[in-house]
């Protein structure tokens, strides 16, 4: 390959990082093919955005980052908030240091599908001022696109700092084909004012908006269960609709979260059976959708005869929508493509990876269910049993037929239980 012509990101022709540009130096190429190379292992790149300071923006951007890697899902999250980086603490990783080799930052892993990056890895210490113009936030930020290796993604996150200044414009300008930005507010009316802007720069931009996060949106009381409009309810759906673009959901306040944020541990991961974490996995629900957009439902087999054992989360002869209440499993032995027979079994009682040991000794290899929270799926996943979310109300028999068939349509995962 000659000098001028080595782009390693794909073997397509027709890619715009194949050949040297005229009005660029050959030190320019270089950093492009790079940056092409590392984003091309990346398959969604998503922004987490917002019009002002305090409207819980990193919370989120964290708990996103969670939830997606709870799923199964192979999840970076970088923190370009360059004067102001909060990642570290959220997932308390303060003392972490990023190690650097020959063009190449090493990411902190938190997990086998969580990596994370800021630059609170890269300060001698957290009280460290960062005091730098606009060019040298943009150079951090395209290195730690080119240069962090980050490996095969399936989401990068990307938490930017408030507003619509120089960090979010950088990653706007280096990332070509972002899917898109979620904007994060609060209900009251200076937050939804600042966000506008937000929504405009989208605009400007051609930055597709994924959709509005209201934080912050009620309090729900632990003793009596009323809720309690804090800062009102429902700004960001206002907005969402007078833009027209998605609205993903509410996320009430809740006082753990503080504590969270606080010790630094994930509160989707260690408060998942509250409201506010039911709330996170709703907001997940359509992002997990980019990924199985125009994807055909997999027939995973058992065996190479054509056997495999599916599995039904059933109450009151019905599909459970709510895969926690489940009363009964439907478990369908299938040989080429037919029903061949039905056990119906009763589950252990409903404790955190109990039932997806219990499915998996069952024999059956997937899961049809209709809701589902992302830390149930990833325990089934560990098991090697697959899970399908969204599957409709119906019986059981009909579900596995228009599975089997390849009509079962599926839609947005209805429950986090």
């Amino acid at each position: 390959m000659s000098e001028d012509k080595a782009c390693q990101s794909c073997s397509t022709n027709s890619c715009s990082s194949q050949g040297k540009r005229a009005d660029e130096s050959m030190e320019e190429f270089q950093e492009r093919q790079q940056l092409a190379h590392r984003l091309g292992q990346i398959r969604h790149k998503i922004i987490v955005m917002s019009g002002k300071g305090g409207v819980g923006k990193s919370t989120v951007a964290v708990n996103l980052a969670v939830s997606l890697s709870l799923a199964g899902k192979k999840v970076g999250l970088l923190d370009v908030d360059i004067h102001g980086p909060s990642i570290p603490t959220l997932l308390n990783l303060e003392k972490q240091t990023a190690e650097i080799g020959h063009n190449v930052i090493q990411p902190i892993s938190v997990s086998d599908n969580l990596k994370v990056m800021s630059i609170g890895f890269l300060l001698p210490s957290d009280s460290q001022a960062v005091i730098w113009r606009g060019p040298l936030k943009m150079s951090v930020i395209k290195q730690f696109l080119k240069d962090v290796e980050w490996g095969e993604l399936d989401y990068l996150i990307i938490d930017s700092p408030p507003g619509t200044g120089d960090e979010p414009l950088s990653v706007c300008q280096l990332i070509e084909d972002a899917d898109g930005a979620i904007i994060v507010t609060t209900p009251q009316k200076v937050s939804l004012a600042d966000v506008k802007k937000s929504v405009n720069f989208c605009h400007i931009l051609n930055l597709p908006i994924l959709g509005v996060v209201e934080n912050m949106s009620g309090f729900v009381c632990p003793e009596c269960g009323k809720q309690v409009d804090v800062f009102k309810s429902g700004g960001g759906e206002k907005l969402a609709n007078a833009f027209s673009v998605p609205f993903l959901g509410r996320i009430p306040i809740d006082p753990d979260i503080v504590h969270s944020c606080d010790d630094g541990k994930p509160y989707v991961y260690h408060y998942s059976h509250t409201e506010t974490s039911k709330a996170f996995g709703r907001v997940i629900a359509p992002i997990l959708e980019m990924d199985r957009k125009n994807k055909e439902l997999p027939v995973i087999k058992n065996k190479e005869d054509g056997k495999m054992r599916i599995a039904m989360p059933v109450a009151q002869g019905q599909l459970c929508l709510h895969f926690g209440h489940s009363e009964e499993f439907a478990f369908f032995d299938v040989e080429n493509g037919q029903i061949k027979g039905k056990q119906m079994l009763t589950p252990p009682p409903h404790a955190p990876g109990v039932i997806p040991k219990w499915v998996h000794e069952q024999g059956a290899t997937i899961v049809i269910a209709g809701g589902m929270g992302a830390r149930a799926v990833s325990l089934f996943e560990q098991q090697g049993v697959h899970v399908i979310v969204g599957a409709p109300g119906h019986t059981p028999e009909e579900i596995v037929a228009a599975y089997l068939n390849g009509t079962l349509e599926t839609g947005a995962n209805v429950c986090d239980h």
